[in-house]
């Protein structure tokens, strides 16, 4: 067999290995962190649910920017709608709210609009806003008819 054949063949088991390792990790890691995971998720909820009934839609909105900016990244966009996206279920309706917001499916209108949502908020290079604004959107689509 020639060298390159068994190059090959040595680069093929190692990368299923690596592969392998990898998903061996993730669902170690889930299995050892799923409970808490999932506990500080019901927290977000229901913390969304107990500001939304105080509040309107454009309130939840407010106070889910005003949450990620106290510390922004991945992962409190992720929390930060979690609890935007349960406010807006139990919120007041705010008039108008949903006038502008595109719909999920119209991805360069949706693009476009997000990116304006973020500037108008002040998070205009921040990678991760656009997040919250979908969360946005996937309220609207669901209160519309």
């Amino acid at each position: 067999m020639p060298g390159w054949a068994k190059g090959l063949i040595i680069a093929g088991v190692l990368i299923i290995l690596l592969v392998v390792g990898v998903i061996g990790a993730g669902v170690y890691w889930w299995s050892n962190n799923k409970d808490a995971l999932m506990a500080k998720a019901q927290a977000l909820v229901e913390e969304g649910q107990e500001a939304g009934r105080q509040t309107d839609n454009q309130g939840c909105v407010d106070q889910a920017i005003a949450r990620y900016k106290g510390e922004p990244g991945l992962t409190n966009g992720i929390s930060s709608g979690i609890f935007m996206e349960s406010c807006l279920r139990v919120s007041s309706p705010t008039p108008g709210f949903c006038n502008e917001v595109p719909h999920e499916t119209e991805f360069m209108k949706s693009g476009k609009w997000q990116q304006a949502q973020c500037e108008r908020v002040g998070l205009g290079s921040d990678q991760y806003c656009r997040q919250l604004f979908q969360g946005v959107e996937r309220f609207c689509d669901k209160q519309r008819p």
